[in-house]
């Protein structure tokens, strides 16, 4: 087991990519804490960690809130007594041309795409920092690295994901903190379904990005969770500012 003896910390962890990598993790030894705005998903997911024979802990918490994001880092150190895994994977998107959105919608996709990010690196940096070791996964999307068509402040918002893991990963690197970033293409989960079923024009855009995937599918969530796996695992000890994507060869530049 790669990552025996190790706590980790997923965000979003109740459903969909998140639930994947939290489980990935749980079966390869690590302790590891589920937090999640709905209380049932997280305690169902912490549930099927404790299944694997590891120990599991749930967090209903809004990661858009700092006071929040703090409470729970430190109820996940109290119980684990480190935090040596950090997945940052909340998320929410709405389709829609630009011109048409608002700016409640923007806020909403920021700070649950990004601000949160920044929530959590700034509660749990410093204790990997005093430790001197830590890996930090910050979960982007491909539409932050090209752009995708009815989705401007989110890709602007994983853009974002992008260049601050990079900042951040030149600024830890004297403390041994690794930080990398894994972007998904399209991924089979509830919030791509909710996407779909948005308007017969979100459902013809998902399947015309399908199409143009080399793979002609979505991914599953799996196999993103494989692509987490690697860089919190010993085998990524020597990377750090990098970006996979993980989306069937979506984009390749």
């Amino acid at each position: 087991m790669k990552l025996a003896g190790k706590a980790a910390l997923v965000t979003g962890g109740g459903r969909g990519i998140g639930r994947a990598i939290a489980l990935a993790l749980g079966r390869e030894g690590a302790r590891t804490a589920v937090a999640d705005l709905l209380k049932d998903n997280a305690e169902s997911v912490r549930d099927e960690i404790k299944a694997l024979r590891v120990d599991g802990l749930s967090c209903q918490v809004d990661l858009t809130k700092r006071a929040e994001v703090e409470r729970m880092v430190e109820e996940v150190l109290s119980r684990f007594g480190q935090i040596d895994i950090l997945v940052n994977c909340a998320g929410w998107d709405r389709l829609e041309p630009f011109l048409e959105s608002s700016e409640e919608t923007w806020e909403k996709i920021l700070a649950i795409n990004f601000k949160s990010v920044l929530y959590t690196a700034k509660a749990v940096l410093p204790h990997m920092v005093s430790r001197g070791s830590g890996k930090v996964i910050n979960i982007s999307s491909d539409a932050g690295r090209a752009g995708s068509s009815w989705e401007a402040v989110y890709s602007g918002s994983k853009g974002a994901v992008i260049a601050f893991s990079k900042s951040l990963a030149r600024e830890m690197a004297r403390y041994k903190i690794n930080v990398n970033v894994v972007c998904p293409g399209l991924t089979d989960t509830p919030l791509l379904e909710a996407v779909r079923t948005q308007s017969p024009q979100t459902e013809k855009l998902i399947d015309a990005i399908t199409k143009a995937t080399p793979f002609r599918r979505v991914a599953k969530p799996e196999e993103i969770a494989e692509a987490v796996l690697f860089f919190a695992s010993p085998s990524s000890d020597f990377i750090t500012g990098q970006t996979l994507s993980v989306s069937g060869g979506l984009t390749m530049a």
